[in-house]
């Protein structure tokens, strides 16, 4: 049978200056009808560029070359954009990472799935032949006659990606490409995504799946192809290619994976072993791990305390979005809040910030009152804790240069001139970057490095307190390790206690000591990090346990 995609020696450059930029290195690609194949890899490894090549949309600047380039039986290396438009129309659907952003927010979902059927006549409120509540249940939405109503910012993550696959598919096409759809979503959400998908490759549609997920890539693909630097360093059989890998770099995509068996080693520093099957090849392990550095916790001796928290948006009447919630965290102490997005987690860290007041309940910080007092009782007390954003690039001021990004946490504290650069230079070190990068801005970091002058900036003052809110949900698996890695070591080295907030399971089961599990604003389980999760209590837990993707 003719695959549906057969390129061979794909080429794909961005001219500048009389600069080629290769960014991919002349790869081959073979899709079967009914297949899943996933191409899997770090940011700029070429995996996004590849699959909008394949529908034309790869960049206008973009110098695309190959020796064979077939998309459903057709040569598009001669394709005008009216050809790829046809393409795109008739033969492939494209589900984006950011649903909001991908849906248009001024037209009702029923409008944007009767565009994407292309049945849609001028003028006409309902194209002949569409059927939007039958496309909405396909994809499993419930109550489908409302949702057709609603705008995209009425719904919730999980349904906004759905209605976002409802487009996608709704001219039945024969390839869906699916490009990160399950990255920074709840565990549960991303269960409901995955088994779209799988109801859809189960049912003979093909399938190509961009991710850096390996354990989503686990449970979809037939196939995997590991890219680095614009190659295919490595591909095979999805259950093969993930017990067995040959090549260094795909056993470091795995190594930094965190999970129960990686606590207490590092995730980015894992001894590469030999390739081949010789006498001296052996096997990643936690063995072959660096150990990190142990934390002194200081039992008894609370740096924060919680107290009946609850917290109402939209009045007293409405329900509330914290109730009852209480917690200690001990000095040197990693603590971890799970839960689905609107558990209340985040509301909880903006009261413990101060950010916010609760309604009732209280928040000490070292015995004193926290919570309910005028600013200026607080103020003075700032630097005692700080936040590490999800988004770091957000989080900074476009126009300041790096140190002067780190330099404002000092101010809390009182540190001006030479000592203040001094300091700046030692956290800048601490996190692994050179003086060179003082005079940058945040557009001229990679998203890694971003993520290391957010952590630089929260220890400058030298906190008691840490809060960091999904600081890694976006990143990459080995851009993740390393900063997983460099907040064990900086945790460990200042003795600070660590509030850390994630829909990561594998990361709270990493990174923290004790856990918090939260649903509708309150806790419905705590203790131990691995008793909680090696044996739950609490259906919820169970749940939130069940839906996390695991390695074959």
């Amino acid at each position: 049978m003719t695959p549906l995609i057969e390129v061979r020696n794909l080429k794909i450059g961005f001219p500048c200056g009389g600069v080629e930029n290769t960014v991919v290195h002349g790869i081959d690609l073979t899709i079967h009808r009914g297949e899943t194949v996933a191409l899997v890899g770090e940011s700029g490894s070429g995996k996004s560029v590849t699959a909008r090549s394949l529908i034309g949309l790869a960049g206008l600047t973009a110098a695309v070359s190959a020796d064979r380039f077939d998309v459903a039986g057709a040569n598009v290396l001669s394709f005008r954009e009216a050809d790829w438009r046809r393409l795109r129309q008739q033969e492939i659907g494209f589900v984006l990472q950011d649903a909001l952003v991908s849906l248009d927010p001024l037209r009702r979902i029923a409008r944007q799935l009767s565009d994407a059927t292309g049945r849609r006549k001028l003028f006409a409120r309902t194209p002949p032949g569409f059927d939007g509540r039958a496309l909405l249940q396909s994809v499993g939405i419930p109550d489908p006659d409302r949702r057709l109503q609603q705008y995209p910012h009425q719904l919730s993550g999980g349904l906004r990606q759905r209605a976002l696959i409802a487009t996608a598919i709704a001219r039945n096409p024969s390839l869906l490409i699916a490009d990160e759809p399950t990255t920074a979503l709840d565990a549960t959400v991303q269960k409901q995504i995955l088994d779209l998908l799988a109801q859809r490759r189960d049912a003979g549609h093909t399938l190509l799946l961009i991710s850096h997920d390996l354990a989503v890539v686990s449970r979809l693909a037939n196939r995997v192809l590991v890219m680095n630097e614009g190659r295919i360093v490595e591909e095979g059989p999805t259950d093969e290619l993930l017990r067995n890998p040959r090549h260094p770099y795909t056993r470091q995509l795995l190594d930094a994976v965190p999970s129960a068996g990686s606590k207490g080693f590092r995730l980015s520093a894992a001894v590469s072993p030999p390739v081949g099957n010789g006498a001296g090849a052996v096997p990643a392990s936690a063995a072959a791990r660096l150990p990190l550095p142990a934390r002194t916790v200081h039992a008894g001796n609370h740096v924060l305390s919680v107290r009946n928290l609850v917290k109402h948006y939209g009045g007293g009447d409405s329900a509330p979005v914290v109730n009852d919630v209480s917690f200690d965290l001990s000095a040197g102490e990693a603590l971890g809040i799970v839960g689905e997005s609107g558990s209340g987690k985040t509301t909880v860290a903006k009261m413990v910030l101060g950010l916010v007041d609760p309604d009732e309940g209280a928040v000490f910080i070292d015995g004193q009152l926290w919570s309910n007092v005028a600013e200026s009782v607080r103020r003075p007390r700032r630097s005692i804790m700080q936040l590490i954003a999800q988004d770091a690039f957000s989080s900074f001021d476009p126009r300041y240069t790096v140190e002067k990004i780190v330099g404002e946490s000092l101010d809390v504290a009182g540190l001006y001139g030479p000592e203040r650069r001094g300091r700046v230079v030692e956290v800048l070190e601490a996190v692994r970057l050179s003086g060179d990068f003082l005079s940058r801005y945040p557009r001229e970091l990679s998203g890694g490095q971003r993520q290391r002058v957010a952590i630089a900036r929260a220890f400058a003052p030298r906190p008691r307190l840490l809060i960091a809110d999904e600081p890694v949900s976006a990143l990459d698996v080995s851009v993740q390790a390393q900063v997983l890695d460099l907040l064990a070591e900086l945790q460990a080295a200042s003795g600070t206690s660590l509030l850390f907030i994630s829909h990561d399971l594998g990361v709270v089961h990493h990174l923290t000591d004790r856990v918090l599990v939260m649903k509708d604003g309150r806790i419905v389980e705590s203790g131990d990090v691995a008793q909680v999760f090696s044996a739950p209590r609490h259906g919820y837990t169970r749940a939130l346990i069940d839906a996390v993707p695991a390695l074959a």
